[in-house]
């Protein structure tokens, strides 16, 4: 009998030097489909997918660049997406975590390959041409994956009042499980730094390579790309997509130019909700598992925060979900997760 899935596609900063080789390693049976996206990269006058994945060693001053990191990952996510066992896993939809949406779109086919590597590759070059602020995480739960009492309060307390100081924007870029992500200008991100308390040894934490996504910054990227995008590239979806703020799009009754006005605008100027959407997932459609792609593995701790959050199956910390029988969370990016995804 088959289980049922949600499918959830990564965002940036899943490319590491862990994961360097990961197309070679895992889908040398996916060569007409990388060729492809090399082609394309080349037109581009851009380094091809296959020569970023095959380098000699991982360079963060390349790897994570957003017009390389971008297309990298969607070309691992979307491959494993292709690699999952049909024959164990009904796909009830897909979501994804920021740039995910627009993996998600591909995976459910509302932009076919080529088309959602053009999007993926396009914004993500405009973010790394116009890098505009930058983010950072900070945590309201705990290690054992517990909220903090009053911590995610104080947090955003302490984000509106920097943001009313002249020259100092900040806010909430994504909702992620048990962190915030906050983006904001330099002079708001180094004024959080300096006057919250430091988390766990390491938090604060700055993203490398990272602009201030999915906050009022990016709108000359969003109307950068809507003149690049054109309406054409949108398909209706042949599977259920959950989005930044937990709305559904369904297959054969989308409005294909609400979908691309949220895609290009409301999804890069606005908040992005990653725990509404898995929330609504697992609300709405119930499924046996969530089957995380690649590449990385660091996104199953967000899901299994936000499923926490929703109170899903008496989930209730991070002891509870790794004792959890039957396994519901599948990374296709852990070896042993991904030989059970692959069957």
């Amino acid at each position: 009998m088959k289980q049922t899935a949600i499918v959830v596609a990564p965002g940036r900063g899943t490319y590491n030097r862990e994961e360097l080789g990961y197309l070679a390693r895992h889908h040398g049976d996916k060569a007409a489909l990388i060729e492809d996206y090399d082609d394309y990269r080349r037109r581009q006058g851009q380094t091809p997918i296959s020569e970023l994945d095959g380098a000699a060693g991982f360079s963060g001053a390349v790897h994570t660049r957003g017009d390389n990191a971008s297309p990298l990952i969607l070309s691992c996510a979307y491959s494993d997406f292709l690699s999952i066992d049909r024959d164990q896993f009904e796909i009830l939809g897909v979501t994804g975590n920021s740039m995910g949406w627009y993996i998600a779109l591909t995976c459910a086919g509302a932009l076919n390959p080529l088309n959602g590597l053009q999007v993926v590759n396009t914004m993500g070059t405009l973010m790394q041409e116009q890098m505009i602020g930058g983010q950072l995480i900070y945590p309201f739960m705990d290690a054992n994956w517990q909220v903090i009492p009053g911590a995610r309060e104080n947090t955003r307390a302490k984000v509106a009042q920097i943001a009313t100081r002249p020259d100092h924007a900040l806010d909430l870029s994504i909702d992620l499980g048990g962190m915030l992500v906050l983006a904001g200008n330099a002079a708001g991100l180094a004024a959080f730094e300096a006057e919250m308390p430091r988390l766990q040894d390491r938090f604060p934490m700055r993203l490398p390579n990272h602009a201030g996504f999915h906050t009022a910054l990016q709108a000359p990227v969003a109307a950068l790309g809507q003149c690049k995008l054109g309406q054409s590239l949108f398909d209706q979806p042949q599977l259920p997509l959950i989005d930044g703020r937990g709305a559904i799009w369904m297959p054969k009754s989308s409005e294909l130019t609400a979908l691309r006005d949220y895609t290009l605008g409301h999804q890069v100027t606005e908040t992005y909700d990653f725990t509404t959407a898995i929330r609504t997932a697992a609300r709405e459609f119930m499924p046996d598992v969530f089957i995380i792609l690649g590449p990385g593995a660091t996104l199953g701790g967000a899901v299994a925060q936000s499923l926490i959050l929703s109170h899903w199956r008496n989930w209730c910390s991070k002891a509870s979900v790794q004792t959890s029988e039957p396994t519901r969370l599948l990374s296709m990016g852990r070896a042993d997760q991904r030989d059970r995804v692959l069957g």
